[in-house]
């Protein structure tokens, strides 16, 4: 029986659920990251670091909501805090104790923090950043690293996935791409001569630590670094887009281990308590703009509009404050990083016992597969196009195999690591990437 016979065989649930989902969602799905061919399962409950599928089937979940789930699924903290929040109520439309606390606890971990706001979601987060930073400058250009990701917004999506020639992407309007400048992931001196030639015109440099989505592309340390001080030096702000790496990398994020102090980070998914919301924290400065009593200088600007109704709402404040707790008093993100490694040596394992030349790369709490990978001694220091080009097809059918093995990790071939995951997680994940190659091999789908 092939792997596509034996997932159909097994979901048959979720493919009717898929079927009605069609009569109503475009392409059967609410976000473009849920695309799976021919259907994705659709789950009913989470546990820990298990969920199961309307069909009944258990896996050890390394998808770990898109890595919002630093504690996995269910945990009895959050799970009780949120349960208070609800019955509290939901929606006030006025202000809580809930939001202060959830800004204090932000901005007593991030450094760069003196002021914060909420938006509704990481993509909302990094939108209104780039109008802060455009607001304060008086400005209009930003520059971002190719393939890296802030968000789905007009201001982010061209040069993400598609457009790398700085075109717009489709429904963006061309002014707007034209004032996006581009450079490329871990070229060090285009980067500063990018910032130095249009130092002038830049709002901000924004970016993402680690490269897009926590390393599937990877950017190295060193080059965040680079383009800060390049950034700094100019006098152009850097806006750094933690929406991943806050409270998962460490609990003062990427910006507390190297030492950096951008003028805006934004955060959400972890920091968020994994559920919906987002947060702008900043200089007090740079953060006057949203401030009806900015007087931070004779030509300051008019104030920018931010509003939105589920802003710092109390269930997610509720859920942030309780997860952000648990972190940093259990040291999860120490925990989840360790693992981490060890999930990548045993995906390594994985690969020499069923002869393919694969690779497992990633930092921290992540790893992301490269099939086919050059015999080089780093792979992360390849051109970001081999890993934008890695065949998708061939992902999504490793993990259709990996989910009859009873694991679910990404589509895009990688996978997040929570607090939780145990020696025996790691084992169950390294033996179900063995038989899922042994079958992907007995189908002819690897060399």
């Amino acid at each position: 029986m092939t792997i596509l016979d034996d997932y159909l065989r097994r979901t048959s649930k979720s493919k009717a659920l898929a079927q009605r989902a069609g009569l109503v969602l475009l392409d059967g799905i609410t976000t473009d990251t849920r695309f799976f061919e021919p259907y994705g399962i659709s789950v009913e409950r989470g546990a820990g670091t298990r969920k199961w599928d309307v069909d009944g089937a258990e896996y050890v979940d390394f998808f770990g909501g898109h890595g919002s789930l630093m504690l996995g699924h269910g945990h009895p903290v959050v799970t009780t805090a949120i349960h208070a929040a609800v019955v509290r109520g939901i929606q006030f439309a006025a202000n809580t104790p809930q939001e202060v606390a959830w800004a204090e606890m932000i901005k007593a971990h991030i450094p760069s923090c003196d002021r914060v706001r909420f938006s509704g979601s990481g993509t909302e987060a990094t939108l209104l950043a780039i109008r802060i930073a455009r607001a304060y400058t008086n400005r209009a250009k930003i520059l971002r690293v190719r393939t890296h990701y802030h968000g789905w917004h007009d201001f982010a999506v061209s040069g993400y996935a598609t457009n790398h020639d700085g075109s717009a992407a489709p429904g963006v309007l061309a002014e707007i791409a034209q004032n996006t400048i581009l450079v490329t992931p871990n070229d060090i001196p285009e980067l500063q001569a990018a910032i130095r030639a249009n130092a002038h015109e830049l709002a901000a440099v924004i970016l993402e630590p680690l490269g897009s989505h926590f390393g599937m592309i990877p950017t190295s340390e060193d080059y965040i670094v680079a383009a800060h001080a390049a950034a700094g030096d100019s006098g152009v702000p850097v806006i750094l887009d933690e929406i991943i790496t806050g409270f998962r990398l460490g609990t003062s994020g990427f910006q507390g281990l190297f030492g950096l102090k951008p003028d805006i980070t934004c955060l959400a998914k972890v920091a968020a308590g994994g559920m919906p919301g987002g947060v702008v924290c900043g200089s007090e400065e740079i953060m006057s703009v949203l401030s009806r009593q900015n007087q931070r200088r004779s030509n300051a600007p008019g104030k920018v509009l931010h509003q939105g109704t589920f802003t710092g709402n109390p269930v997610t404040a509720s859920a942030a404050v309780a997860t952000i707790s648990e972190i940093v008093a259990t040291k999860a993100c120490e925990r989840a990083s360790a693992t981490g490694e060890a999930v990548r040596a045993r995906m390594d394992e994985a690969f020499f016992r069923c002869d393919v030349t694969w690779r497992t790369y990633g930092r921290y709490s992540a790893f992301h597969f490269l099939p086919d990978a050059p015999d080089v001694e780093d792979i992360s220091t390849l051109p970001h196009t081999v890993f934008a080009a890695r065949p998708v097809k061939l992902l999504q059918t490793l993990r259709m195999a990996m989910l009859l093995e009873g694991v679910d990790i990404a589509s895009r071939g990688s996978g997040f690591v929570s607090a939780i995951h145990t020696d025996a997680d790691v084992e169950s994940l390294g033996q179900a990437m063995e038989r899922s190659l042994r079958r992907m091999k007995a189908e002819a789908l690897l060399t």
